[in-house]
């Protein structure tokens, strides 16, 4: 009725799985997994779980929710507000054939044939996001509410499309806006604003991204509560170790400041609009305009390289940009101190005005 597997862990020390499995008719009526550092552990916890299940009421069913209904709770019960991209992949995973699945039923090979299918329409690196957003599905549901979701099958499942080359991490880029490519766009952008007011401040996001170099979802959750001098609280900053929420005080660059003033205080959030439709409106300026191979989180390596010229070091460089580490900040280290491109910039009286916005010099 058991088994016990021994792999080698990424450290090169040794783990023991056992597996339980309980099947009548050819059915599956029980399935379970516990991973120890020890054989002998395994094989006890293994004989312990077995005299438990063949005990009257022991094979009892626990409550076995499908994967989509632990999503909806993960999201429920979650203090860190999932939005953004995180909000988008999990709805995606959740309305997929694997979201029907019931957690007991979820195995490596079916996460395996979830990846095959997800990379049949986007590229590698987006199928690696999906899986670290379901990486933390699988680290809360049995530890917090006793569902039968193993993060083994997870681990295996990772190991598995890493090997078939189905995620990876993405390359570096390196592409920085030029100010002509930037120009080009505030003159887009002024024109869209003046014919319709109620579309969004584009020009001022854009070089808030820009001075400030934070990231297109760090920007909607800014509020005004947030703002405490010439520094903000940034929330669930992106965050290799820590995906469950980041939060950091980050210094503000004096441009970036004088663009948050310029912001009418309607509301909390200092830009109360949504990813997906700051997201569309420079896509679609680039494509109109005939930009190539711009995205705008290339807005934050540009403000980055920009204080590396500006003669900053790499500590105050990373209290503006909020790196915990200051190993992702080694690869602008060859920059050289040139000073300010953006010194005379037409734009910078145009976004620091309240209201300013205008089709400015072509």
């Amino acid at each position: 009725m058991g088994s016990i597997v021994e792999r080698t862990r990424k450290d090169g020390s040794r783990a023991y799985t056992a597996h339980i499995v309980i099947k009548k008719d050819g059915k599956i009526l029980h399935r379970e997994t516990e991973t120890f550092d020890r054989r002998q552990a395994a094989n006890a916890w293994m004989v312990k779980r077995e005299d438990e299940l063949k005990k009257p009421g022991g094979l009892e069913r626990k409550e076995d929710p499908t994967l989509a209904a632990v999503i909806d709770r993960f999201i429920a019960e979650s203090k860190n507000v999932v939005l953004g991209t995180k909000a988008q992949v999990l709805k995606t995973i959740r309305n997929s054939d694997l979201g029907e699945v019931k957690c007991s039923d979820i195995t490596s090979q079916k996460l395996v044939a979830f990846a095959k299918e997800l990379t049949k329409n986007v590229e590698p690196q987006t199928c690696g996001n999906y899986f670290s957003h379901l990486s933390n599905i699988f680290t809360v549901a049995r530890p917090a509410w006793g569902y039968p979701l193993s993060r083994q099958e997870f681990d295996d499942a990772i190991t598995v499309v890493k090997k078939l080359g189905l995620i990876r991490k993405g390359m570096e880029r390196s592409r920085r806006p030029t100010l002509e490519e930037l120009d080009r766009l505030m003159v887009h952008f002024g024109r869209i604003r003046e014919n319709r007011p109620s579309s969004l401040p584009m020009q001022k996001i854009v070089a808030f991204a820009i001075f400030s170099t934070r990231r297109q979802e760090e920007i909607t959750l800014l509020k005004w509560d947030d703002l405490d001098g010439d520094r903000i609280f940034v929330r669930d900053m992106k965050h290799p170790g820590d995906k469950m929420g980041n939060n950091v005080w980050c210094e503000l660059p004096p441009e970036a400041l004088a663009i948050l003033k310029s912001m009418p205080r309607t509301k909390p959030e200092i830009f109360p609009y949504s990813t997906d439709a700051i997201s569309a409106a420079f896509t679609r300026a680039c494509k109109f305009l005939g930009i190539q191979d711009l995205r705008f989180h290339d807005l934050r390596h540009e403000g980055i390289s920009r204080l590396f010229e500006l003669g900053r070091t790499i500590p105050q460089v990373a209290a503006v940009s909020g790196h915990r580490s200051w190993t992702s900040l080694k690869r602008y280290t060859h920059i050289r101190h040139t000073g300010d491109k953006y010194a005379g910039w037409n734009w910078l009286p145009t976004i620091k005005e309240r209201g300013g916005l205008s089709k400015g010099n072509e």
